[in-house]
């Protein structure tokens, strides 16, 4: 669910937001809403294709992780009901991206605050029974986020098949060109976005070659990292489509300047927990563990990986301006950077050849390699 919620927002979303913003900038509304008819399609696409991997290839998958008996059968239960709503989740995401490539960003952020609350809502009476409804156990935990994503994309095409949304959602006929746009972006990008997620799962499967501890110690620390991610991905979308809209009008030095503003911002603010962290680890840790064990892993990855925090800022910032302005080969060789640094610690670790603490090192090498490599890309590819 992850990796589709990346893959949806960051990834293919990233494309439909910088393909509508830049056609936007340049006036020409017609092929902007083209391309929302465009990402309806990709959605259910993409949708169907996560469906059909979750029912055919989940329950190996789930076994390879080590679910058998009842907990395997649960996982199963959970992933079809949530796996088949994967084509109006899809939407949604995609729908919610084309809004933010034209500006609002308003009705999306509303949506989504309405679809948790009623998640929050909707899951425990589906779960425990509350209020007469059958009391289903995990398969209401799904049905009650499956629920809420098709309540939120009805509302979604409601308003923009009405007259006060900015981009109207109707038929259109189908452009190679207008895919080529959206994809030519959002495939790579969709590279990237699962790049991260098999990062994350390579330095979980490091700290598991020692014990429960230090897979607990890591993913405590590393579960700051993921809640600096919407806030990155709050800015960059901003990024996206201000950089979009402005290439699109022809002002590249404008773009630009809303890049470095974007990255820099955002990068302060990633450093100020970062080295906060860094300093006082269990201002963090202490929240969820009184563990000595625990407690020493997880001070350890703040204490190597957490300075860098603005660094990861930085290259988030180059990126998701680099969708933007359709280029991304320099924000994709960061990317291939950090991940080519988490397998090579979890391959030392796994096979004796390395400490954790190494790994974590390793980890921080490829942050500071990636962040040069994307302010360096950014200096030398030109926009336009």
């Amino acid at each position: 669910m992850m990796l589709m919620t990346m893959v949806s927002n960051g990834g293919i979303g990233g494309g439909v937001s910088s393909a509508i913003a830049r056609a936007v900038g340049a006036g020409r509304h017609e092929d902007a809403e083209s391309l929302v008819w465009h990402t309806m399609v990709i959605a259910i696409v993409a949708g169907g294709l996560f469906t059909l991997a979750a029912l055919f290839g989940g329950p190996a998958l789930y076994r390879s992780l080590g679910g058998s008996g009842r907990s395997l059968e649960q996982a199963i239960l959970y992933s079809d009901i949530l796996f088949c709503g994967a084509i109006p989740f899809w939407m949604l995401m995609l729908l919610q991206a084309a809004l933010r490539g034209a500006g609002n960003v308003k009705v999306p952020a509303l949506i989504m605050l309405y679809g948790v609350v009623g998640g929050l809502v909707l899951s425990p009476v589906l779960i425990s029974g509350w209020l007469g409804a059958p009391s289903l156990g995990v398969a209401g935990a799904g049905l009650a986020q499956v629920f809420c994503n098709i309540a939120a994309l009805v509302v979604v095409v409601m308003y923009m098949r009405s007259a006060g949304s900015n981009l109207r959602l109707r038929r259109h006929p189908l452009r190679r060109e207008h895919f080529k746009a959206i994809l030519g972006v959002g495939l790579l990008s969709t590279v990237n976005a699962a790049m991260s997620a098999m990062s994350i799962t390579a330095l979980t499967a490091a700290a598991g070659v020692g014990n429960v501890a230090a897979i607990a110690g890591y993913g405590i620390a590393s579960r700051l990292d993921m809640l600096l991610v919407p806030v990155m991905f709050g800015f960059g979308t901003a990024a996206i489509t201000l950089v979009g809209t402005s290439l699109g009008a022809g002002n590249v030095p404008r773009a630009r300047r809303i890049a470095w503003t974007n990255a820099l911002f955002v990068a302060a603010l990633a450093e100020i927990v970062g080295l906060t962290a860094a300093f006082f680890p269990r201002l963090w840790l202490g929240l969820f563990t009184v563990n000595p064990d625990v407690l020493v892993v997880g001070a350890s990855y703040l204490h190597i990986v957490a300075p860098f925090y603005g660094v990861i800022a930085i290259i988030s910032g180059f990126y998701f301006a680099g969708q933007g302005a359709r280029r991304i080969a320099w924000p994709m060789a960061a990317g291939v950077t950090r991940f080519v640094c988490a397998l090579a610690a979890m391959v030392l670790v796994c096979r004796g050849w390395a400490s954790l603490d190494s790994a974590f090192f390793l980890v921080a090498l490829g942050i500071v390699v990636a962040g040069a490599i994307s302010t360096v890309g950014f200096k030398l590819v030109r926009w336009g």
